[in-house]
Parts: C-alpha cells; structure tokens; sequence
C-alpha cells in the first residue's frame, strides 16, 4: 500500500518550483492563479528570494502549497494512493490531491490561514523550540506543569517534539526539560505559537474565511494531523481543519496508524525530504521515495 505526504513549513529552498515552471504549461498556469489570488508575484519569490524572504510565513505557506501540488500535477502517472497526508500545511496539498477541494480553493484557504496565523503571531509573540531526545510522555508532563503557556505541538517522530507557546513559557520548561534528559532544547526560527492555544485569534478568522468551501469526499481517506485517524467524511476533514490551528500535529501517531492500517511505501510529494527522514524514524522498514 502507497501513503503520498506532503511537507509543511521548512523544507522551502530558492529555486523550488523553478524547473516544474519551466516544463509544464500546466504548472505555470498554477502559478498564475497563485499570483492572482495572493497579490504578489509567488514565482518570483520561490525563484530567486533570499532565505529570509522565503522564512515570512504569508510567503512560505503559499510558496509550499504551490511547490507540492506542482510536483503532483507534473507526475500524473503515480500510483494509486491508499492514504493521503500532510504535515500541517502539508495537509492543506493533501485536500487537493485527494480531490477535497480545487487547486483554486486550496490557494485561497492557505492564504487566509498564513494571514490569520501571522495576525495572531503579532497579538501573542511567541515561539517553538525542538525538544529532542525524551519521550512524549515526559515533555507533556513538564509543559503541564508549566505556569505559562507551553504545549506540545509536533510529534514528528519518536524522541522528537515540538513545542509551542510563549517565550516565558519556553524559558520556564527548558531547564526543566534538560534536567529530565533532553539531549538537546533547540529554538526554532518561526514566528509564533503554532498548533498552541495562543493561535486561538487566528481559529474564527479562518473558520469565516473558509465556510463557503464545498468540501467532497477524498478519493483515498486523509489521515488528519489532529486525529491521526483516516477520515473520508468531508464535513469531518473541514473540522479537523480548522481544529488543525490551536492543535498538535500528530505526525508519529499517524505514519504508526498507517503502518497498522498496511501501507509499506510513501512517497513524498513537495519540496525536500524531511518528511521521509522522520518516516524512517518510525517505521523504519518503510520504503520511502520522492516525486
């Protein structure tokens, strides 16, 4: 069985999509509807922005989105999927490649989410930081007992996690998560409090932004970030993502439900190969590709 996942936020690089734009019409046609619908040139940006330029969220997460559903329109001959997912933003590419919504529609629910998220980055600086080296178990037991805001909120693979909240309340847990084992607390360059309860502002922004979208029925069931579950219902899928905002990604939880459920290949689809490094973290014996 075949999984297809899509990357979220960090696998951007200068120079992703160029090659794709150059080969197909059909992709440059994505990207035209990308600039119309954003208001800025998209492709010039992923061609030949700096490193900085391509961090600002309201550029990276369209820039990505783009990126993976260009790989997935170029490669039309694929294999038959038994699962889609994607990894935050990632799970965005999934909705369109499972057939959830158009390409069209997925541009524009990005769009509103980056801003909505950046919105409420301003009203609440904060920040992650990359927990490495002890068990979920222990990281959540600390950020519980945290006095400030601190949750976790990317479970990319086992003794890997993410954490998410203000500064006070990453400084709070940090000599605390040392001293429990953690080989290493690493700050991450983001601008704020994803998958935590500090996005909250950004969650009825999005949810009006987005209530008009017609969500169908996939063509292979999403393993949703929130559930870590298969989910085929669209009214549940557009749930998932709003919840999505202010909630962790359970990226372990899903690729061990997958391994369950028999798929033995994924095949990454999007910039980098991130996703196939932590795949092999937790399902080791996972063939892994990339389009």
């Amino acid at each position: 069985m075949i999984a297809y996942i899509f990357p979220g936020q960090g696998s951007q690089f200068s120079g992703m999509g160029k090659d794709l734009y150059e080969g197909s019409q059909e992709v440059r046609a994505l990207f035209d509807q990308a600039k119309s619908e954003l208001g800025f040139d998209i492709g010039e940006v992923m061609f030949h922005g700096t490193e900085e330029e391509l961090k600002q969220t309201n550029v990276t997460q369209p820039a990505i989105f783009l990126h993976s559903c260009a790989v997935w329109l170029a490669n039309p001959n694929r294999a038959a999927a038994a699962y889609f997912a994607g990894h935050s933003l990632g799970e965005f590419s999934a909705l369109v490649a499972s057939g959830v919504v158009s390409f069209a529609e997925g541009i524009y629910m990005v769009k509103h989410r980056a801003n909505e998220m950046q919105k409420a980055c301003v009203l609440h600086p904060s920040s992650m930081a990359a927990v490495l080296g002890l068990s979920d178990e222990i990281t959540e037991n600390i950020c519980n007992q945290a006095k400030e805001i601190v949750v976790p909120a990317n479970y990319n693979s086992p003794g890997q996690i993410v954490i998410s909240g203000s500064f006070e309340g990453i400084a709070e847990v940090t000599p605390l998560l040392q001293a429990a084992g953690a080989k290493r607390v690493l700050p991450l360059p983001v601008g704020g409090a994803f998958h935590s309860p500090l996005m909250k502002p950004a969650l009825e922004g999005f949810k009006l932004a987005i209530e008009n979208i017609n969500f169908k029925t996939p063509y292979s069931p999403i393993v949703q970030n929130i559930t870590a579950k298969p989910v085929s219902d669209p009214v549940q899928i557009k749930e998932n993502i709003i919840a999505q905002l202010t909630g962790p990604v359970k990226w372990s939880q899903s690729i061990t439900e997958m391994g369950k459920l028999g798929v033995t290949s994924y095949i990454e689809v999007g910039p980098g190969k991130v996703l196939q490094g932590l795949v092999k973290k937790i399902q080791p014996d996972a063939e892994l590709g990339g389009l």
